[in-house]
């Protein structure tokens, strides 16, 4: 059921802005198959907040506002450390552009492609997707105080997974954040935002 925005339920003004403008950047150079969604997920907040975001910029809606894991080695309720390496089990900040579903081991999964050198581009190879799981859940938290882990998966519950992947599979817009100097300083994408602002 798709949600009116309001300020409660949209990520912070300036995550929000940061991703909008990368966002561009990818419509700008024809990178997006279907513009009309993105997807935020906020790194910087505990696990057991919901921190992803699925919003419909056509109709100006959040479409989906829910609970995301992160990787084993990248903290316990909070995430704190991030890999684009292989078997890191970390999770990987950036910008992605989805892609095609499958079946796999934890059901429907839908592929990801990094698209930011050195920070994400892994992604394929590391068989970064996202995908349903049963420690994505409240009954989780309530257990153990925080969401379970991936090995670097942004997991979803596994109730809202099919209707997730279907809105967003295909080429549209993702983008995964934390406050980390070392990704501000290095993305590509972040190095054109500031460029543009300087005009």
């Amino acid at each position: 059921m798709s949600q009116t925005v309001n300020c409660i339920e949209l990520p912070s003004l300036p995550l929000l802005q940061t991703a909008l403008e990368g966002y561009e950047i990818l419509v700008d150079d024809h990178e997006l198959v279907h513009p009309e969604v993105i997807t935020i997920i906020d790194f910087s907040l505990p696990s057991d907040q919901k921190r992803l975001w699925v919003l419909d910029l056509i109709q100006a809606k959040v479409l989906f506002h829910c609970l995301v894991s992160h990787g084993r080695k990248s903290g316990e309720l909070m995430a704190e450390y991030f890999s684009n390496a292989p078997e890191s089990n970390a999770s990987s900040l950036g910008f992605y552009i989805t892609g095609e579903t499958y079946i796999g081991k934890h059901g429907l999964s839908l592929a990801l492609d990094g698209i930011e050198k050195g920070i994400n581009d892994n992604a394929r190879k590391r068989a970064i997707v996202i995908h349903g799981a049963d420690y994505v859940s409240t009954d989780f938290i309530r257990k153990y105080g925080r969401l379970g882990r991936s090995l670097g998966c942004p997991a979803i519950p596994e109730e809202m997974n099919k209707e997730i992947i279907e809105s967003i599979q295909d080429g549209t817009c993702l983008f995964i954040y934390w406050p980390s100097e070392n990704y501000l300083s290095n993305s590509q994408i972040i190095s054109k935002i500031k460029s543009i602002k300087k005009g």
